[in-house]
């Protein structure tokens, strides 16, 4: 076996053997793994390299410092090889790995035999220089690769927010930033003549103009520039944001130009990298762009059409994430021509409909997909959890897309999203009256009682409070909460919702508070304070959602000591660990209930089992309490997961030349 030694050896910090003169190339420490060897072990000394070749079949360095066909020994260093030639017997054995051609493909550490101390090339510490090191300060190892990452997104909170969409927008970005990226935000600046205008207005228009040729004619963009944790918020802004009602709609339903109004969004965002010098400087071509359900979907499509066959953005790459599949931005065929792309792409958005979901006889159901179109060009695609990943491969869960997501099955991956623990902290909610932590639950019982007294229900620390949030439509699985109710008021229980949706649904909760006066409260509407006092004082959420890509409230209230009982569906079966009183010795693992299928029957099976453990089994409850405080839903471990996509998405070349 040919293999190498290192040693150390405390004297210059010289390398007693000129390698590179041998065919051979040899890598930085840094990417050996060992990087922080030369600089804390080294910083005083000289590195030694010793030839061991048991093989005899070559290979080995010429020059080494052993005294075996020494070439390179400058007369100086003679005595300093006696001295250290006890420190090499311990050193480590530094092996090659050759291909069937005989070339070097890699080494690797393997300790020499013997009973001696081995340096650990992973270890953080290495007691035989920590004299040396003290009082020289400790240089930060950067090991992981940053990028230009560009989020293109219909809403970001603080500065727009409707659903999970905008939770994730304004929130990855800062953990990603913090992790030493480069970080653009693209949105539209909303202004529609409410208070939530002002949420802008620390962004500043930053005098740079772009024409986009759209629609039949130009159309102007200005942006505005907003930098604030780390992160550069721009905001593209035209006419069309200006309007009153929320980023896609108002009470009439959805604005009906809105292909228009995220087709100027994904030119903007192609643009902004390359003329909004940021800091100083643009962000150039090489940059990484995630685009966020069908609103941002032209951007990839864009970035292979207009920007590539010219040159441009060829370093460039494009991650596809889907929040939620069931919108794909589904417009008629003749809109292609407004899009502003070449004619002959029209294929990549191309659509028809199923012969069933075609409008009349002579319908051809021929129509433009914008989100098909991002699937079939983007480098990668990511969903908001795993379970949901695989659920949009289903017929079931695919919306029509499920065979084209199967064909690109090897780039398609889940992350669950995570929340902001700093805003959802029961040690330090400004919303709840008292505090407690996974050492000290006692809070928990104060926050429940606080609770039942502000709405108005008999105070009884004793009896299991069950919540729910969410809207109230048929994705939720508010029917089915509907009709479990009149047999779980059988039960001595309490009932709270909060939420809005369906007027039948609202008007529904109101007629069961009048009904079951003592054990069930309804609010409709939503009420920020309120659903951090709900989530801090209830013992159980119910969510019983159809389908779920991600799911933010069952870890809020995991956060909060709220056991959840939710339907195995997406990211609910990916972040719910079903409850096992036997495992780890008796002591129970998991951190709440899934049911499945979705009926009334399994899910009142699964409730009755949550309110049995928390009235017979105290010690099994506390236990699934502290689990489920002690899980990490943060968005700096979703930020690491993230970095390994853009890391593969960089490995392969542009899914589309």
């Amino acid at each position: 076996m040919e293999s190498l030694r290192l040693t150390c050896v405390i004297s210059s910090c010289k390398l007693s053997t000129n390698i590179y003169g041998k065919g051979f190339s040899f890598m930085p420490g840094r990417e050996l793994g060992f990087g922080h060897l030369l600089r804390r072990s080294f910083r005083h000394g000289k590195l030694t390299v010793v030839r061991s070749d048991n093989a005899g079949n070559g290979g080995g360095f010429g020059g080494l410092t052993d005294g075996s066909n020494s070439n390179a020994v400058d007369e100086e260093e003679e005595e300093e090889e006696e001295e250290g030639k006890e420190r090499e017997k311990n050193g480590l054995m530094l092996g090659i790995d050759r291909d069937v051609s005989g070339a070097v493909i890699g080494l690797h550490l393997i300790p020499p035999s013997g009973d001696h101390e081995v340096i650990d090339s992973h270890e953080d510490e290495v007691t035989d220089t920590k004299d040396q090191d003290e009082g020289v300060e400790e240089e930060k190892i950067q090991t992981k690769v940053t990028y230009n990452i560009i989020f293109v997104t219909a809403e970001a909170a603080p500065y727009s927010k409707t659903g999970g969409l905008g939770d994730v927008c304004g929130s990855l970005p800062i953990a990603l930033a913090r992790r030493g990226h480069r970080v653009m935000v693209v949105s539209p600046r909303y202004l529609n003549g409410t208070s939530a205008d002002k949420n802008f207005a620390g962004a500043f228009d930053v005098d740079r103009r772009i024409k986009i040729h759209c629609f039949g004619g130009e159309q102007e963009i200005a942006f505005f520039h907003e930098y604030k944790e780390g992160v550069d918020w721009v905001f593209a802004d035209h006419p069309s944001y200006h309007r009153p009602g929320n980023p896609y709609g108002d009470s009439y339903g959805a604005f009906g130009d809105n292909q228009f109004r995220f087709t100027l969004l994904c030119h903007a965002a192609c643009e902004a990298p390359l003329v909004l010098p940021l800091g100083g400087y643009t962000y150039g071509e090489k940059c990484l762009f995630l685009v966020n359900d069908w609103h941002a979907g032209l951007v990839p499509v864009l970035l292979a059409s207009k920007y590539r066959p010219f040159g441009v953005y060829k370093d460039a790459r494009s991650i596809l994430v889907i929040h939620n599949l069931a919108h794909q931005g589904v417009e008629p065929a003749a809109s292609y021509k407004n899009l502003g792309l070449p004619s002959e792409w029209c294929g990549a958005l191309e659509w028809v409909f199923p012969t069933w979901a075609r409008t009349h006889a002579l319908d051809t159901g021929e129509a433009v997909n914008i989100l098909k179109g991002a699937i079939v060009t983007a480098d990668r695609i990511l969903t908001v959890s795993k379970g949901y990943a695989w659920e949009i491969t289903t017929v079931e869960g695919g919306y029509g897309l499920n065979e084209l997501l199967s064909s690109r099955r090897s780039v398609l991956n889940g992350i669950a999203n995570g929340i902001d623990v700093a805003e959802w902290d029961p040690s330090s909610d400004e919303h709840i009256a008292f505090h407690y932590s996974a050492e000290d639950l006692s809070g928990k019982v104060q926050c429940k009682t606080a609770l039942q007294q502000e709405l108005g229900i008999p105070i009884r620390p004793e009896c299991p409070l069950i919540g729910f949030i969410g809207r109230l439509d048929y994705q939720k699985g508010i029917d089915l909460i509907r009709w479990a109710v009149p047999e779980l008021m059988e039960d001595d229980v309490q009932f709270v919702m909060l939420g809005s949706g369906d007027p039948l649904y609202e008007d529904w909760m109101r007629a069961a508070e009048t009904t079951y006066i003592d054990k069930f409260r309804g609010w409709v509407g939503f009420n920020v304070p309120i659903s951090h006092r709900i989530t801090a004082g209830c013992d159980i959420l119910l969510m019983p959602s159809r389908f779920e890509p991600c799911g933010l409230n069952q870890l809020y209230a995991m956060r909060y000591a709220t056991v959840p009982v939710v339907h195995a569906t997406g990211g609910l079966r990916d972040t719910v660990e079903h409850f096992n009183p036997y495992a780890a010795g008796g002591n129970g693992e998991g951190t709440g209930w899934t049911f499945s299928p979705l009926t009334k029957e399994s899910m009142l099976e699964a409730l009755r089992t949550a309110i049995m453990t928390y009235r017979e089994h105290k010690s099994a409850w506390k236990g699934l309490m502290r689990r489920c405080m002690q899980k990490d839903f943060t968005w700096e471990s979703a930020a690491m997961q993230y970095e390994q996509v853009f890391e593969w998405a960089s490995i392969d070349p542009p899914y589309i030349v």
